[in-house]
This record gives C-alpha cells, sequence and structure tokens, in this order.
C-alpha cells in the first residue's frame, strides 16, 4: 500500500525571498555545483537562474581576516596555487583562478567573498552559511562568525540566512551573538556523543537539523517533525530520492543539480 507524503514542519528556519508556501526549501549545494565550478558567483548565479530557494556556501578567513568563499581548507582542488588559504591575505586570493579545474569555460573565475554573495543574494535567494570547522575558534567575539554576522547585517539579511557549521561550537557562537538568527548543527557523530537530534536541537537551541540522507534514520525523522525541528538533507542529486525524502517530511534538500530538484518538487506536488 502507498503511503501518503508526510507534512514538513509548519515553519522553516528563515524566510525565503520567493516562498512558494509548500513548507519546503531548495537549496543550491555550493551553488549549481554540478554545472560550474563550486562556490562562485557563476554557480550561484545558475542555481537562482533554475529555481533555488536558498544557496548554501562555505566560509572561511583569509590571512588578513576576510570571510572568504572556499570550501576546502586548502587551495590545491578548486584553484590554481597550493597550501592553506589562511596564508594567502584577500588580495592575493582575488589574483587565483577557481574556474580552471572545472572547465576552460569558466577560466578566471575569482575566488569570491561573503560580502560580494550577501550583496548579490539580497531580496534574490536566501544563504546557507556553512562555517568551516578550521575557522571556528573558542572566541565568539571577533571570530568568524562575528565577522559574517557584520556582512549579514550590512545587507539587512538577518532573516533571510541560516548559519550552519560541523563544529558545534560556532552554533553557541551564533546563539550568543545573535539569538534571532537561525542557526543549525551539521551531524558530526563524535561530538554528538550518542545524543539524538532531538537532544542536540534541545542543547544547541537549533532552527534547523542538517545531515546527510546517508546519516538519516526514521526514528531520527519522527522525533524531528514532533519537535517541529526542519530537518534539511545533503547531497542529494537523484531525483527518485529527492522524492522520497520529501515524502519523509524533510524540509529541505541541498542538491549540486537544483534544476532536477525544483523538477522532483513540482512533479511530486501535482501527483499528490
Amino acid at each position: 500500500m502507498k503511503k501518503d507524503p508526510v507534512e514538513p514542519t509548519s515553519d522553516l528556519p528563515l524566510k525565503l525571498y520567493n516562498d512558494d508556501g509548500d513548507k519546503f526549501i531548495i537549496i543550491g549545494h555550493r551553488g549549481a555545483s554540478a554545472y560550474a565550478p563550486e562556490n562562485t558567483m557563476s554557480a550561484f548565479r545558475m542555481a537562482a537562474e533554475m529555481g533555488a530557494e536558498m544557496i548554501e556556501l562555505d566560509i572561511v578567513l583569509s590571512k588578513d581576516g576576510v570571510p572568504v568563499v572556499i570550501h576546502d581548507e586548502t587551495l590545491d582542488r578548486t584553484t590554481n596555487a597550493k597550501g592553506l588559504v589562511s596564508d594567502y591575505t584577500l588580495e592575493e586570493l582575488k589574483m587565483l583562478d577557481a574556474g580552471s579545474w572545472f572547465s576552460d569555460e569558466f577560466k578566471g573565475e575569482a575566488i569570491p567573498t561573503l560580502e560580494e554573495v550577501l550583496e548579490w543574494a539580497k531580496g534574490r535567494v536566501s544563504v546557507n552559511i556553512e562555517v568551516k570547522t578550521e575557522a571556528v575558534t573558542d572566541e565568539a567575539e571577533g571570530g568568524i562568525e562575528s565577522k559574517a554576522l557584520a556582512l549579514v547585517d550590512k545587507f539587512g539579511m538577518r532573516e533571510h540566512v541560516i548559519f550552519s557549521s560541523f563544529d558545534y561550537r560556532s552554533a553557541s557562537h551564533i546563539g550568543a551573538l545573535a539569538p534571532d538568527v537561525a542557526k543549525a548543527i551539521l551531524y558530526e557523530k563524535s561530538q554528538s556523543k550518542g545524543k539524538s537530534p532531538a537532544d542536540l536541537a534541545e542543547e544547541y537551541s537549533i532552527q534547523a537539523f542538517n545531515c546527510s540522507f546517508r546519516e538519516l534514520k526514521s526514528g531520527w525523522m519522527s522525533d524531528m517533525l514532533a519537535k517541529e525541528v526542519p530537518v534539511l538533507i545533503y547531497t542529494v542529486n537523484d531525483k527518485k530520492r529527492m522524492r522520497s525524502l520529501i515524502n519523509r517530511g524533510v524540509s529541505g534538500i541541498f542538491s549540486d543539480k537544483p534544476d532536477l530538484l525544483r523538477e522532483a518538487v513540482e512533479n511530486l506536488w501535482e501527483n499528490n
């Protein structure tokens, strides 16, 4: 017997600029990273054009303390340079090519700053800001979260961003610095110490719980729905899996292919 889809939790963790009222968020993972180099303006623009309601990006600090958008701790994989991002000033980082590794079409693509992305995103698409573990410190004041929040405030986007990190200290920092800003933890087993997502949600006062589709357990889903904590799942590029997760009541999916996710969502709503 076919099961009826589970209704997602009533409240999304943030406001969407183009909320269609379906209680579900289409999230471009590092932008439309299946079609353009991840974490670049080209990828973010493409995601928005494909119907993403939110983009996900990763931030670390440059040598001179500027939040820049790049996934890895090092430059080796996604630029024409080598070494730690934190060993380069913003001026030096801006001279690098962050597109050629993906294809010649994107030769000369630059590493964006968080400021540049937020300026573009304002009024267009909401943003999941993932603070990379290597950038998190014990101190909230003056750290990467503080710098990122200052930029969020510069563009008046407090209601349109959510912060996340695999380092649970980051959620605590955001809670201390800006209690009204949405935050999530990215599930990390060793830090969780056997606690359920519902327990972690209460401990860190999070507005969403993010985990891999491989990690998601049926018990977790029912607990989080009961607690009305939205569950956001990464990284899903298969339409069948997208449909299955939506039917289980998740509130959002991160995908490298936001166009495929948009298609899956629309088809599912039509069929139901």
